[in-house]
Parts: structure tokens; sequence; C-alpha cells
């Protein structure tokens, strides 16, 4: 995979974080497909080239094929496993207007004008330098192309993150959540947001707050081996002994049995910022 610069987040989307996303992928579309198609509707009109940026395994990409059913999706990730999932969910399901390709977005040599619109479902957080990859973007995009991209909002107003908070006297949290960090709340700020999307040559720039439920398990101990086999789960509990794993294992699932629904699932808010902007015509 040539011209990769972020090489930290290649190395963990190739190793065991990306082989746990390629192998839950069905239960990360659980907890995240409510977003699909508020991003989808602002993203694409009409018969479009799409760019799916972070595109995992797939599944929004996937969806933006059957959205413009007569354009094409592209999806790109840095992730080799992912990948994978998403080339044989598409030749299963018979897709034939979408493609797939390995790279990082900060740097990938799009040809100038490609793309339509290009969207992102939880993709974009990651850039080393966030102002030179959304510039590397908006020229893949035509004059007048559309960007749309859901992203986290604030930490305290995401369930999952509040599950793991009642773990702080057992866990090394530290700034666990804190926006603007390097990870998963980078772009929390909307400020922040509009100032890196400016500075890449975007305007039109629109940042809208949006919630919705997803299903993070079958039950409260099933939502809390899955949440504590995510990334940062296994970063927490491998920093501390068995006695205290089992005790932070408990703990969440004492957590979550209070977000059980009528029929056992565990169903948690997620906040985002719906985020829009166009390459000048």
């Amino acid at each position: 995979m040539p011209n990769v610069v972020n090489t930290e987040q290649a190395q963990a989307w190739n190793g065991p974080e990306g082989t746990h996303w390629a192998r839950n992928q069905d239960r990360w579309n659980a907890v995240n497909e409510g977003f699909d198609e508020p991003l989808l509707a602002a993203g694409i009109t009409g018969a479009h080239r799409t760019l799916d940026l972070g595109c995992g395994s797939g599944h929004t990409t996937r969806l933006a094929a059957h959205w413009a059913p007569g354009g094409r999706a592209l999806g790109l990730d840095l992730s080799g496993p992912m990948l994978a999932q998403a080339r044989a969910r598409a030749e299963r399901e018979g897709i034939s207007n979408v493609a797939f390709e390995q790279g990082d977005a900060q740097v990938y040599p799009f040809a100038a004008g490609t793309f339509d619109s290009a969207v992102s479902r939880y993709g974009v957080m990651f850039f080393g330098d966030p102002v030179a990859a959304f510039g590397n973007i908006g020229r893949a995009l035509r004059p007048g192309g559309r960007l749309a991209f859901v992203c986290p909002a604030d930490a305290a107003l995401n369930g999952w993150v509040d599950a793991m908070a009642v773990l702080r006297d057992l866990l090394p949290l530290g700034d666990f959540g804190r926006p603007g960090l390097p990870g998963m709340f980078s772009l929390a700020a909307p400020d922040r947001i509009r100032d890196v999307l400016t500075a890449a040559g975007f305007t039109g720039i629109t940042v809208k707050q949006a919630q919705k439920y997803g299903t993070w398990g079958s039950g409260a101990a099933d939502a809390a081996e899955f949440l504590l086999a995510t990334g940062p789960g296994r970063h927490l509990m491998g920093q501390v002994g068995a006695a205290t794993r089992t005790r932070a294992r408990q703990a969440l699932e004492d957590h979550l049995r209070a977000h059980e629904t009528a029929d056992g699932t565990v169903r948690l808010r997620s906040t985002s910022w719906l985020v829009t902007a166009d390459r000048p015509a």
C-alpha cells in the first residue's frame, strides 16, 4: 500500500482493530446505521460518482450504490481485513457499481474532479493533518461537488462513553473522550470542523447535530463484552490485572442493564455532527 502517511492508523486497521471491525461488521452497522439515511440524503443527489471515505467493510458504499443506481461508488480504506469483507459482500449481493481500494485519503492520488460527492460515516477523524487530507479530498471532487460526513459530537452526549466512564475508578481512562485530541473526538468541536474545512478550501459549510439510538448487544453482558473488545476497551483492560478486569466487566454490565429494552437488547444514544460542505464551483 504506497503513499501512506498515517502509518499508526494503517498498522492499527491492518492489525487487531481492523480484524475486530471486519469480524463484527454487522454489529457495528447495528450501532451506527441510524445515521445512514441522513448522511446519504445530505451528500448524494441524482446519478452520482460517490467516494466513501473510511468505508470499512463497505456498508455505506453499497448503500450509496443503491441510493444512486445510475452512478458508481468507490470505497477507500486503510484496512485490508475490512476491504476483503467489503468486496465479498458486494459480490454476494450482486452489486456491480461499486469498487474498493486500499489507501490513505490524506495522500491518495485521486484524479482531479473524479467524484460528484464524498461521504463518510465516522471515517474522517483520524488524519494526522486534517487540512491536508480534506484538501486532497476536495481536489478529488468536481467543481460544485459535495462533501458530507458524520463524526462524533461531545463525548458526554454519547451513551457508550457514559458507559465507559463508570469504569474511571477501575481503569486508567485519563483524557478519554476529551474533544480535540487525536482520534475519535478530534472533530467534536464545531468551530474546529469549520476551521479545518475552510482552510482546506471548502465553502457552504453546515454543522448540524444528529442523535440516533444504536443496538450494542443482545443483553447487558453481551454489550459489555462487545464494548470491552473494542480498541479502547482492549487498551484499557490490558493495563490492569485479572481481578480488576473482572470487576470492570461486572460494573459495565450493571450500568448497561438499565439500557436494556423490552426485548432485551441494549440501546445507547449516539450524538454526532452531520457536516456538509461544497467545493467551490
